[in-house]
């Protein structure tokens, strides 16, 4: 079996080298990962992860229209992403509303205007189902700088604002307190998820996106305690899946959003049980210690 194993693993590293495409995933998968390990990480310490299913379902009325309007996909993403992030914060601001209702009716309603401008598109649209369920092997160059283009502004607004984001995130009223401007700074951790979303459903879809969103995250925070440490956990561990993900399909003809996944589900869920696992040989370390320690002085 081992031959085998190293013959795919050569024909995987030598097509990597040969053809355009598979650069442009695995470059895609690097960006995705750097997107996902940032805003997923204030994503799970804000506990909105329900918040990136909304925004990405809302992005199909952006991409209903621009295909509507024979426009860049991207751009109407774009555009619908930062709008129903905005409109969310804005009436939680104003109206005191819940999230949860307020990303439920953005979620339906950019739905439903997707599907009406998709059905009033002429002609089959293969590229939105692409967008629906991911398809990281059909980025083309302009694709990919587009994502790098968005992947710098995350990370830079990101490392502007970094304590004021972890503020926000953990305590409004401490943040508050401190100085900070609460407000447009929610608004702003809400625009850095949403252009997030419009990076990741290259690759997953907009099906799973709130998968690779926050799982990554959710598994660092087991083993790392501040954000810092977290985010670059997240960062390594969505990339990792997303390569590895990409090799997975590559060999196996399998789907790459879904092997992507598929891998950030396992890797969440060994991390977990080693967790658990970890805590309760502590656990007993501490009992035998305080055990050992009450003998000692009887």
């Amino acid at each position: 079996m081992q031959p085998v194993t190293g013959i795919v693993m050569f024909d995987f590293f030598g097509a990597l080298l040969q053809h355009s495409f598979l650069q442009y995933a695995a470059l895609a998968a690097v960006l995705s990962g750097i997107a996902c390990g940032i805003s997923g990480t204030f994503v799970v310490m804000r506990k909105i992860s329900y918040l990136g299913g909304g925004i990405a379902h809302a992005v199909m009325g952006g991409l209903g229209i621009a295909y509507f309007l024979e426009l860049h996909p991207m751009l109407g993403a774009f555009a619908f992403a930062l709008l129903a992030a905005l409109v969310i914060g804005w009436i939680k601001l104003r109206f005191s509303q819940n999230e949860d209702v307020l990303i439920g009716a953005v979620w339906a309603i950019g739905m439903a205007i997707g599907i009406i401008f998709t059905s009033l598109t002429p002609g089959y649209r293969v590229d939105l189902l692409s967008f629906l369920f991911g398809n990281i092997l059909m980025i083309s160059s302009g694709d990919l700088q587009w994502l790098a283009l968005l992947d710098a502004g995350i990370v830079a607004l990101a490392l502007l604002f970094y304590r004021q984001l972890v503020y926000v995130c953990f305590d409004e009223e401490y943040a508050a307190l401190r100085g900070v401007a609460v407000q447009p700074i929610y608004l702003l951790l809400l625009c850095l998820i949403a252009v997030t979303v419009v990076i990741v459903i290259q690759a997953v879809g907009l099906i799973l996106v709130i998968a690779l969103l926050t799982l990554p995250a959710a598994t660092a925070t087991l083993f790392a305690h501040s954000p810092f440490r977290i985010m670059l956990g997240a960062i390594g561990l969505s990339t990792a899946c997303s390569l590895a993900g990409l090799y997975m399909s590559f060999t196996l003809d399998l789907p790459a959003g879904a092997s992507i996944i598929l891998l950030a589900g396992c890797a969440y869920i060994l991390a977990l049980v080693g967790h658990s696992w970890l805590e309760h040989l502590q656990r007993k370390k501490h009992v035998v210690h305080a055990l050992g320690a009450s003998s000692s002085q009887d």
